[in-house]
Protein backbone atom coordinates (compact mmCIF):
# COMPACT_ATOMS: atom_id res chain seq x y z
CA UNK A 1 0.00 0.00 0.00
CA UNK A 2 1.23 3.76 -1.01
CA UNK A 3 -0.55 4.98 2.09
CA UNK A 4 0.95 8.96 0.10
CA UNK A 5 -1.49 8.29 -1.93
CA UNK A 6 -4.43 8.07 0.19
CA UNK A 7 -6.18 11.41 1.07
CA UNK A 8 -6.59 9.94 4.85
CA UNK A 9 -4.05 7.38 5.62
CA UNK A 10 -5.45 7.24 9.06
CA UNK A 11 -8.57 5.20 7.81
CA UNK A 12 -6.35 2.98 5.94
CA UNK A 13 -4.83 2.07 9.08
CA UNK A 14 -7.96 2.25 10.98
CA UNK A 15 -9.51 -0.20 8.89
CA UNK A 16 -7.01 -2.71 9.02
CA UNK A 17 -7.42 -3.00 12.83
CA UNK A 18 -10.94 -3.57 12.73
CA UNK A 19 -10.90 -5.69 10.26
CA UNK A 20 -7.71 -7.76 12.66
CA UNK A 21 -10.57 -7.33 15.72
CA UNK A 22 -13.02 -8.60 13.60
CA UNK A 23 -11.26 -11.65 12.17
CA UNK A 24 -9.76 -12.27 15.55
CA UNK A 25 -12.51 -11.66 17.91
CA UNK A 26 -10.39 -8.80 19.52
CA UNK A 27 -11.84 -6.23 21.57
CA UNK A 28 -11.32 -2.81 19.02
CA UNK A 29 -10.04 -0.91 22.07
CA UNK A 30 -7.14 -3.09 22.82
CA UNK A 31 -5.60 -3.38 19.83
CA UNK A 32 -2.71 -1.67 17.85
CA UNK A 33 -0.30 -1.55 15.57
CA UNK A 34 2.85 -2.80 15.49
CA UNK A 35 5.51 -2.42 12.69
CA UNK A 36 8.73 -4.43 11.37
CA UNK A 37 11.11 -2.70 8.71
CA UNK A 38 11.28 -5.53 5.80
CA UNK A 39 14.40 -6.49 3.85
CA UNK A 40 12.49 -5.46 0.49
CA UNK A 41 13.94 -2.03 -0.83
CA UNK A 42 10.92 -1.84 -3.75
CA UNK A 43 7.32 -3.06 -3.91
CA UNK A 44 8.58 -5.44 -6.96
CA UNK A 45 10.20 -7.83 -4.48
CA UNK A 46 7.30 -8.01 -2.29
CA UNK A 47 6.24 -11.68 -3.80
CA UNK A 48 3.01 -12.57 -1.44
CA UNK A 49 0.95 -10.49 0.83
CA UNK A 50 1.29 -11.19 4.58
CA UNK A 51 -1.29 -13.11 6.99
CA UNK A 52 -2.54 -10.10 8.70
CA UNK A 53 -1.77 -6.24 7.97
CA UNK A 54 -0.21 -4.88 5.11
CA UNK A 55 2.95 -3.54 3.66
CA UNK A 56 3.68 0.16 2.93
CA UNK A 57 5.80 1.79 0.82
CA UNK A 58 6.86 5.50 0.31
CA UNK A 59 8.32 6.43 3.43
CA UNK A 60 10.71 8.78 4.05
CA UNK A 61 13.10 8.77 7.43
CA UNK A 62 14.47 12.04 8.82
CA UNK A 63 17.47 12.28 11.26
CA UNK A 64 19.08 8.72 10.59
CA UNK A 65 20.03 6.22 8.52
CA UNK A 66 18.63 2.60 7.90
CA UNK A 67 21.47 -0.36 8.08
CA UNK A 68 20.31 -2.81 5.96
CA UNK A 69 21.96 -5.60 6.93
CA UNK A 70 22.12 -4.64 10.68
CA UNK A 71 18.19 -4.17 10.44
CA UNK A 72 18.87 -0.75 12.59
CA UNK A 73 19.01 2.97 12.89
CA UNK A 74 22.33 4.41 12.10
CA UNK A 75 23.55 7.45 11.96
CA UNK A 76 22.91 9.34 8.94
CA UNK A 77 25.48 10.01 6.37
CA UNK A 78 27.15 13.72 5.97
CA UNK A 79 24.89 16.13 3.87
CA UNK A 80 22.40 13.39 3.35
CA UNK A 81 18.61 14.49 5.76
CA UNK A 82 16.34 12.34 4.22
CA UNK A 83 16.41 8.87 2.80
CA UNK A 84 13.74 6.10 1.86
CA UNK A 85 12.89 3.39 4.49
CA UNK A 86 12.65 0.06 2.78
CA UNK A 87 9.20 -1.33 2.94
CA UNK A 88 7.48 -1.65 6.47
CA UNK A 89 5.17 -4.10 7.52
CA UNK A 90 2.47 -3.07 9.48
CA UNK A 91 0.39 -5.86 12.24
CA UNK A 92 -2.41 -5.20 14.11
CA UNK A 93 -2.06 -6.45 17.16
CA UNK A 94 -3.29 -6.97 21.06
CA UNK A 95 -1.86 -4.00 22.84
CA UNK A 96 -1.05 -6.80 25.86
CA UNK A 97 0.90 -9.17 23.72
CA UNK A 98 3.14 -6.28 22.36
CA UNK A 99 6.42 -6.24 24.19
CA UNK A 100 8.92 -3.80 22.77
CA UNK A 101 12.71 -4.03 23.05
CA UNK A 102 15.15 -1.46 21.76
CA UNK A 103 12.43 0.02 19.93
CA UNK A 104 12.33 3.47 19.09
CA UNK A 105 8.37 4.03 18.65
CA UNK A 106 8.62 7.29 15.56
CA UNK A 107 6.53 9.16 14.85
CA UNK A 108 5.01 9.19 11.14
CA UNK A 109 4.06 12.26 9.37
CA UNK A 110 2.38 13.27 6.14
CA UNK A 111 4.52 15.87 5.16
CA UNK A 112 8.47 16.76 6.04
CA UNK A 113 6.87 20.33 7.26
CA UNK A 114 4.98 17.28 10.18
CA UNK A 115 1.81 18.55 9.63
CA UNK A 116 -1.10 19.27 6.29
CA UNK A 117 -2.74 22.43 5.36
CA UNK A 118 -4.98 21.60 7.70
CA UNK A 119 -2.46 21.61 10.97
CA UNK A 120 -2.77 17.96 10.99
CA UNK A 121 0.08 15.77 10.37
CA UNK A 122 0.98 12.68 12.95
CA UNK A 123 -0.67 9.60 10.79
CA UNK A 124 0.70 6.56 13.15
CA UNK A 125 3.67 5.65 15.33
CA UNK A 126 6.41 3.07 13.82
CA UNK A 127 8.60 0.88 15.65
CA UNK A 128 12.11 1.17 14.60
CA UNK A 129 14.64 -1.33 16.28
CA UNK A 130 17.96 0.79 17.45
CA UNK A 131 20.75 -0.37 19.36
CA UNK A 132 21.60 3.08 20.97
CA UNK A 133 19.64 4.78 23.56
CA UNK A 134 16.09 6.00 22.43
CA UNK A 135 17.23 9.67 23.51
CA UNK A 136 19.90 9.86 21.33
CA UNK A 137 16.92 9.53 18.25
CA UNK A 138 15.00 11.85 19.95
CA UNK A 139 17.20 14.59 20.09
CA UNK A 140 18.41 13.89 16.23
CA UNK A 141 14.51 14.73 16.05
CA UNK A 142 13.96 11.52 14.16
CA UNK A 143 10.41 10.51 12.44
CA UNK A 144 8.96 9.18 9.25
CA UNK A 145 7.62 11.05 6.39
CA UNK A 146 4.88 10.20 3.95
CA UNK A 147 6.15 12.86 1.78
CA UNK A 148 9.14 13.97 0.52
CA UNK A 149 8.66 17.56 0.38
Amino acid sequence: MWLSGLHIPESYLTALVQAACRTNGWPLDLSTLYTEVTQYRSEDEVSMRPEQGCFVSGLYLEGADWDMEEGCLVKSQPKVLVVELPILKVIPIEAHHLRLQNTIRTPVYTTSLRRNAMGVGLVFEADLFTTKHISHWVLQGVCLCLNND
